[in-house]
């Protein structure tokens, strides 16, 4: 369905973004991986779901929060496949804390990798996928970008914020065969959550499993975890045709959370 499309899927060496990255080049787009994680392995696993398709995989470790690391990888994928047809917002950081003890470097950090990357990737990519009247934009936010948790006030206000660039960055292209949209999983087991759930475990002490069974019965109803194969394939059906109509959302796959 996407050959000879390109996808940039930033912050995609592990988790969420490799899983979408593996799920488009299984349509066989052409993916440039970026992340501070294992660049080599992310790459071998793309590169063997596209196999079939004969795609070409790259990666470019550009640091999301400094905007002349972005505009140097935008400029690579351009060079190096043409254009970027699919771009996917995905790089992320956490960091929990009450908002009088927030560390102000972490509010900055979390504000510039999780929200203001997304602004400057998008603003370089949309030129060239306005010019093919083509393209497809896709915002992980979080269900944090519907509802809020205490102790995440960065995370919380960088997705809402995700999800309100979705909006006008959709508005604007209306007209065109350019589309916007935002993906708000709930619990998804990557390495980040991982660490939170290590960390109930650890100061509650309790097993690794209980403390799962907790975190998810807090708030996701259906007491199950998303995965990166279920939310990969929602990103292909927003490249889809049946998608081209879909524009401005921001779709929860969140097992009920934000339901309640």
């Amino acid at each position: 369905m996407l050959k000879g499309k390109t996808a940039l899927v930033t912050g995609s060496t592990s988790g969420i973004g490799l899983g979408i990255a593996q799920a488009l080049a299984a349509q066989g787009a052409n993916v440039l991986l970026n992340g501070f994680g294992d660049a080599q392995g992310a790459q071998a696993q793309v590169a063997a779901a596209g196999q079939a398709h004969g795609i070409a995989v790259d990666y470019h470790g550009a640091d999301m929060s400094r905007p002349d690391e972005i505009e140097a990888m935008m400029a690579f994928g351009a060079q190096r496949f043409g254009r970027i047809d699919i771009l996917v917002n995905n790089a992320g950081i956490q960091h929990v804390a009450k908002v009088e003890d927030f560390p102000v470097d972490k509010w900055d950090a979390i504000l510039a990798i999780n929200l203001s990357s997304a602004f400057h990737t998008t603003r370089l990519a949309l030129p060239a996928m306005q010019a093919a009247n083509w393209g497809r934009i896709i915002n992980v936010a979080s269900v944090h970008g519907l509802v809020a948790s205490a102790q995440k006030s960065a995370y919380v206000a960088a997705k809402h914020g995700i999800v309100g660039l979705t909006k006008v960055t959709a508005l604007e292209n209306a007209t065109t065969g350019v589309t916007c949209n935002a993906i708000c999983p709930g619990w998804v087991l990557t390495p980040l959550v991982q660490k939170q759930v290590d960390a109930k475990a650890q100061a509650q002490g309790i097993s690794i499993d209980d403390a799962t069974r907790q975190l998810l019965g807090e708030k996701e109803p259906s007491q199950q975890f998303t995965t990166p194969e279920e939310l990969g394939a929602l990103a292909v059906f927003f490249c889809s045709a049946a998608a081209n109509n879909v524009r401005g959302v921001a779709w929860n796959m969140d097992g009920g959370w934000a339901a309640q």
